[in-house]
């Protein structure tokens, strides 16, 4: 059964406008994961008025479409509001896909604000993996945090992964859905797909001048194998 929904939600960000509006129109793999860059003039982009609105909207058939909407403004301190509306049509499981989006909408925007602190005005190479079938399970998520050593945000971390050098984390983000680490060159993302009838899956954001997406990849798949190993 089809039905509409909204998201919406605003965050304040230690950047300026045009950072932000850079950031979420042609910088998304520096805290999301790669989309297309926009152009004014594509069909899909309602709103380009740089730096204060990016508007996207894809209609199909019967009625559906998915629209995301930014609204950017400037707050004191060298801050900016953003004001975030995702719309559209979900089909099937309405409310399984509903809180899925909704909850992996707050990681994102966290993800963007880490990058905006730490690492704003670099670009970085995005690396992704899938976990395994067995990381579907429930408690799934829950055996990740237990491997990593992770109970609150502001742990220390050694992250320690195969193919890879050691390196010293943060905890910056932890609930029963995602995990967060920062290291002084990268963030790595861990979800918790598992709760929402996927697997659990990893992606890093590499800002180092060495950043490696194939071994990062391998590693990252190598590290979830091994939690999830027989």
């Amino acid at each position: 059964m089809s039905k509409e929904f909204a998201i919406e939600r605003e965050v304040v960000l230690p950047a300026t406008p045009e950072e932000v509006f850079a950031a979420v129109t042609t910088g998304t793999a520096n805290w999301m994961f790669p989309t297309p860059a926009p152009e004014p003039g594509d069909p899909i982009v309602k709103n380009w008025e740089p730096p204060n609105r990016f508007t996207v909207r894809q209609d199909g058939e019967d009625g559906w479409f998915n629209a995301l909407d930014f609204i950017i403004s400037a707050r004191d301190g060298g801050t900016a509001a953003l004001r975030y509306v995702h719309s559209g049509i979900l089909t099937d499981d309405w409310d399984n896909q509903y809180d899925g989006a909704s909850k992996h909408t707050d990681f994102y925007h966290h993800t963007l604000g880490q990058y905006l602190r730490y690492f704003g005005g670099k670009s970085a190479v995005y690396a992704e993996v899938g976990g395994p079938p067995a990381s579907s399970d429930p408690a799934a998520l829950d055996a990740v945090r237990k491997s990593l050593g992770v109970s609150a945000v502001g742990d220390p971390v050694r992250l320690e992964l195969p193919g890879l050098a050691p390196a010293d984390a943060v905890v910056d983000y932890l609930n029963p859905y995602f995990i967060g680490l920062r290291t002084p060159d990268a963030l790595y993302r861990i979800f918790g797909r598992n709760n929402f009838g996927g697997t659990v899956d990893a992606s890093a954001h590499l800002f180092g001048e060495n950043a490696d997406k194939d071994r990062t990849e391998q590693a990252l798949s190598a590290y979830l194998n091994g939690v999830f190993a027989a």
